[in-house]
């Protein structure tokens, strides 16, 4: 199939998407008008040799993005950067990406929360349709290097703010010993392949 679609964690054969991967991003962020916080092309990197990155290509075009993250004496996993290329969305990408890093969380971390922040309805569905649920952010790390990461997004000035109480994203967060796993495979195209 040339046009199939492959979800796959990153490894060191796919850094030199780094670039076309930050500058996705930086986008996006644009055009919502959103936070998302950067990250610089060496930690991208390192997510990707890793192996604590996930990556979808078709072919050899690079189609979306995600990376995991571990907080707190691993005792949380943050699911981060997730992105689409504008010419692969409304095929369930995103969520077919989402699925493997979530996968990929509990592969590595099986005892830890999987959290994130988003602003985006898309992701907050399917994190929930993942078994995620909203939370205050109290209930999220109080990792200081993962809040530190927040410095970049536009909005920080109100987290600072409101003491990391809360922000303009939505905090969600998975817990183990709440629920299983879902599946969520439903609305994802044929022509995309998870490995």
């Amino acid at each position: 199939m040339n046009n199939q679609i492959k979800v796959m964690v990153a490894s060191d054969a796919h850094v030199p998407y780094v670039q076309k991967i930050l500058d996705t991003i930086e986008a996006a962020a644009k055009v919502r008008g959103t936070g998302i916080a950067r990250r610089s092309t060496e930690y991208v990197e390192q997510k990707m040799r890793e192996g604590k990155a996930i990556i979808a290509l078709a072919g050899d075009q690079f189609a979306g993005f995600c990376y995991i993250e571990t907080w707190g004496n691993k005792q949380f996993v943050a699911n981060s950067g997730l992105i689409v290329v504008d010419a692969y969305r409304g095929k369930g990408l995103a969520k077919a990406i989402k699925k493997r890093a979530f996968d990929l969380s509990r592969e590595r971390y099986p005892n830890a929360k999987i959290f994130g922040l988003t602003t985006g309805l898309a992701v907050m569905k399917i994190n929930t349709e993942l078994g995620y649920k909203p939370v205050p952010y109290s209930e999220l790390t109080d990792d200081e290097a993962f809040w530190k990461g927040c410095e970049t997004c536009v909005n920080f000035d109100i987290l600072q703010r409101a003491n990391r109480r809360f922000c303009m994203c939505t905090g969600l967060i998975f817990d183990p010993a709440d629920q299983g796993k879902k599946d969520i495979l439903d609305g994802i195209a044929d022509d995309i392949v998870i490995e």
